[in-house]
């Protein structure tokens, strides 16, 4: 049975009317408990040394003690709080053990986490720490990143751009946020309103270089903010849309031999169960293909 971390359990205190959909993380671990094949589990905090491998210690430190420029907080979009602290340790933690699983079994998964937009000396668009550069740092395998958000996956391209032993691949909105773009190993700027068809065969026509890269583990950003109607994406796939995506994901992974750790990146629909019911279908898309 998949193992799954989840930190909804760390409220973060938002003001009325703040765009981040806070509330999405504890429905989807309704949804997926409600299937009954997987096991839920709070997600450890991650360790500040963990963290400090790929952030600015100073960055850390400020952060961890609310003592951080209240310009980057600004760009984080976050209130400092100490329940903000203790939700981004757990979503990194979660990202951590979720990697810890998929060395050890196949697959691992983390019900949050997938916060590509932090670079090493700040955080911006809703990211603190980048889980997904902290768990490479923490593993020291080959790794590849596919980041399928529709916002490009900056933070996690500037973080490797020198670093020969990551590949990064991002598929996004070319006309949405983060508006100043970094440079992945491969990106693939889609128009707005591209729907599946153009986007599962231009994701299909990018995974060949990611095989011929030789990965030791994958680590999938599977954000389902690609999805019609988003209101902060631009793109339209529908729902049958994603779950091909995430099939395409999951059979080339399996299909290579490769480890997988998801998680979960952004969705922003309203009402926010079409985003639950999306990042569900993804992890029952990994439990069916992945096991």
């Amino acid at each position: 049975m998949p193992r799954l971390f989840y930190c909804d359990q760390h409220p973060i205190p938002l003001p009325a009317g703040h765009k981040f959909p806070v509330q999405k993380y504890a429905l989807l671990r309704a949804l997926l408990a409600s299937d009954g094949h997987y096991r839920l589990e709070p997600a450890p905090f991650a360790p500040p040394e963990a963290i400090e491998r790929v952030h600015d210690p100073q960055y850390v430190r400020a952060f961890l003690s609310g003592a951080l420029d209240p310009r980057i907080l600004r760009q984080i979009g976050f209130p400092w709080s100490e329940q903000l602290v203790r939700r981004t340790l757990a979503s990194v933690g979660g990202t951590l053990a979720a990697s810890a699983d998929a060395l050890a079994t196949g697959f691992g998964g983390n019900l949050a986490g997938g916060t590509h937009h932090a670079f090493p000396d700040r955080g911006a668009g809703f990211c603190v720490f980048n889980d997904l550069a902290v768990a490479i740092r923490a593993m020291g395998r080959r790794a590849a990143v596919i980041d399928l958000d529709v916002h490009q996956g900056d933070g996690t391209a500037a973080i490797f751009a020198e670093d020969q032993s990551v590949f990064t691949l991002s598929l996004h909105s070319a006309r949405n946020f983060p508006f100043q773009k970094q440079r992945s190993r491969i990106d693939v700027a889609l128009p707005d309103g591209a729907g599946d068809d153009e986007y599962l065969a231009l994701l299909r026509s990018v995974l060949g270089p990611v095989a011929e890269f030789r990965p030791e583990v994958l680590l999938y950003q599977a954000g389902v903010d690609a999805l019609a109607g988003d209101r902060l994406g631009r793109l339209a796939l529908s729902h049958a849309g994603l779950a091909e995506r995430d099939r395409t994901v999951f059979a080339f992974a399996r299909g290579a031999g490769l480890p997988v750790v998801v998680t979960l990146g952004g969705g922003y629909a309203d009402p926010i169960a079409r985003t639950a019911e999306a990042h569900a279908n993804t992890f029952r898309a990994a439990a069916r293909i992945l096991g």
